[in-house]
């Protein structure tokens, strides 16, 4: 029987964006998930990156960490749920279908990483987070940048959607954010991005 192309297509992503196990280790660590506290991604895919923030984070007294992930694709969705189950933390992880725009449920640690595009790009983005990160809380936010200028090529592809390293720090400012940690992707972490990205489709053509 052909696999669905829905569930074939990120068979072999481990998350949907250039990210390495350390580098993701990294930001999960900055983000520093304490015990008890909840944490929400908007835009979570199949959740890896929250599944594995609430895994780290129990309390061996008792006090555990919640996580809800929403996204408005239902087949990542029961991704997410199959792997939450499989670790055991069904009863501690949700997955919810809608839009990241549309919710409006505050958390104590926030992740956000490529789901921009739901509030209309960047800037309006990093203001609509503002209310959705409790006081003292954190907020872990990805989005494509320029690091250095674009050709005319990438720019006919992209148009004025994509910002500037440069620019998104000065917005992150302008938002009200304080930067506690800045990286990026690396050519190695892309290259695995985008060879796991077809590799799904093409195991998908080829059974």
């Amino acid at each position: 029987m052909t696999p669905d192309l829905s569930q074939a297509r990120y068979a072999r992503m481990r998350w949907n964006t250039p990210l390495s196990e350390r580098h993701a280790a990294l930001l999960l660590d900055r983000l520093d998930v304490q015990p008890g506290e909840s944490l929400l991604d908007l835009g979570c895919g199949w959740g890896e990156l929250l599944l594995r923030a609430v895994a780290t984070s129990s309390d061996p007294r008792g006090s555990q960490t919640t996580g809800v992930g929403v996204d408005s694709d239902d087949s990542v969705l029961d991704r997410g749920r199959d792997l939450a189950a499989d670790r055991y933390l069904g009863a501690r992880v949700s997955f919810v279908h809608a839009s990241a725009a549309a919710w409006d449920t505050p958390a104590d640690r926030v992740i956000c990483i490529g789901a921009s595009h739901a509030w209309g790009g960047t800037i309006q983005s990093l203001h609509a987070l503002t209310g959705l990160v409790r006081d003292g809380g954190r907020l872990l936010f990805g989005d494509p940048c320029w690091e250095n200028p674009p050709t005319k090529a990438a720019e006919a592809v992209f148009g004025n959607q994509v910002l500037s390293l440069v620019d998104i720090i000065a917005n992150t400012a302008a938002a009200g954010w304080r930067v506690l940690h800045l990286s990026t992707s690396d050519q190695r972490e892309w290259d695995d991005f985008e060879s796991t990205w077809s590799a799904g489709r093409q195991e998908w053509l080829m059974s």
